[in-house]
């Protein structure tokens, strides 16, 4: 018998996205399969429209909106499976997109997470910002992916058909097994939203499990769908998130050496929005950083227990991709220099 698989799209005002991509998840051909549609207490009647147009879905309505994080931690908590896929509202899929991913991670006890392949819904031959081919560090933690650095997004032209270990995997189609899951107790919550999936990836690594990108599935994310990129909140979370996943998962003393040369990099960037007259922007990069100080004991308090040196990790750019991409210009993922 196939493993059992819950996918679970977590809906926030969403009934645009579920309107337009749900009958595509349905329409996925795995057999042993149940579909999930978890609500954060959505305002629109995205929650009327499934039971009306999809009764055979369950919807687990979560009483406020506990963001990406906490509510996918509450909604996983009320559901049973071997497999989780945390699929986004905005992800359209093809019928054979799960088997694929299911039996890589079949193949091996140690792997945790997986995501298949996550294309640009609207040009279907170009990878998708969000995860691409999957997702990697720099010696800094900035997250890159194979085939998106920065806003160079490339065409898919097969040059990344290799499954291979990847340090993070895309939170738009998020492959892990339940157990994992349950072992390091799902999401930080104190997130909320953005690079929850790579503090969650790292602290399975941490423990030595594995993280795989396989390219014999693909997705298609519209990308944006929830907090779109010239948002000011998304600007703060991606800046104090990246801070205390660093302060979470590395050794002290990487930790503090990586957090203090990260804090130039970001200076670097509070200049650029400022010369771009962007001062909301400015805004949030200086309240992620006062955020990150004010609950800097905090986030001491959930440190893994066991951390690895960050280039110890499959998936590190043992260089820096700002000064990769910037000086050097280096544009593709195929032309790092490893």
């Amino acid at each position: 018998m196939e493993a059992s698989v819950a996918v679970v799209i977590l809906n926030w005002n969403g009934k645009t996205w579920l309107d337009k991509f749900l009958s595509s998840v349905v329409a996925s051909n795995y057999p042993n399969l149940q579909i999930i549609v978890g609500d954060n207490a959505s305002t629109d009647d995205s929650v009327a429209f499934v039971k009306a147009t999809y009764p055979q879905i369950v919807i687990i309505e979560n009483d406020k909106n506990y963001g990406f994080a906490g509510g996918y931690n509450q909604v996983l908590a009320k559901v049973e499976a071997d497999y989780f896929v945390l699929l986004n509202s905005d992800v359209e899929v093809p019928k054979d997109w799960i088997k694929p991913v299911i039996d890589l991670m079949q193949s091996d006890e140690s792997i945790a997470v997986a995501q298949p392949k996550i294309k640009y819904q609207k040009n279907k031959n170009q990878f998708e910002y969000a995860g691409a081919a999957g997702g990697f560090l720099d010696l800094y933690a900035y997250p890159f992916c194979r085939g998106r650095i920065f806003d160079e997004v490339e065409l898919d032209e097969n040059q990344y058909d290799t499954d291979i270990d990847i340090f993070w995997a895309s939170g738009a189609a998020f492959f892990i097994k339940s157990k994992a899951w349950k072992e390091v107790n799902g999401l930080d919550a104190d997130l909320f939203a953005h690079m929850e999936e790579i503090d969650l990836c790292w602290r399975l690594k941490n423990l030595g499990y594995r993280v795989v990108c396989c390219t014999a599935a693909e997705v298609y994310h519209v990308g944006g769908g929830t907090l779109n990129a010239n948002n000011p909140y998304k600007t703060y979370l991606n800046f104090r998130n990246n801070l205390i996943i660093m302060q979470k998962n590395l050794p002290k003393e990487d930790a503090y050496f990586r957090i203090f040369i990260r804090m130039w990099f970001d200076l670097a960037a509070w200049l650029q929005f400022l010369l771009k007259g962007k001062t909301e922007f400015c805004g949030a990069v200086s309240k992620a950083h006062f955020h990150f100080f004010r609950d800097i004991k905090h986030t001491a308090q959930k440190r893994t227990i066991k951390q690895s040196p960050l280039l110890q990790h499959t998936g590190v750019y043992k260089n820096s991709i700002v000064y990769s991409y910037f000086i050097n210009k280096i544009k593709k993922f195929s032309q790092l220099n490893w």
